[in-house]
């Protein structure tokens, strides 16, 4: 089972990795290009990753704005999509 911990973790994980390669996921859901429950599985979908020290790792490279989440990351296709939404 899933601790509120670990949610909050990966949340922040989540948001960071978005925001690395230059996405605002609050404008997101404010301007429909992403649901709530869309955020959420994508929370869950990081919590069942592996590379937890990797993802932090890339992260602590700085940003990187209109590039791709890296390949191990579980989100690659969906902040690709909401890339392409901003492009």
């Amino acid at each position: 089972m899933t601790t509120q911990a670990e949610l909050k973790k990966h949340a922040e994980l989540f948001d960071r990795m978005a925001a690395t390669v230059g996405l605002d996921l609050e404008q997101d859901a404010v301007e429909g290009n992403l649901r709530f429950d869309e955020i959420a599985e994508a929370v869950l979908r990081c919590t069942r990753c592996g590379g937890v020290g990797a993802c932090q790792k890339w992260l602590a490279e700085g940003p990187r704005p209109g590039a791709d989440a890296p390949d191990f990351c579980r989100n690659r296709d969906l902040l690709a999509y909401l890339n392409e939404q901003h492009g």
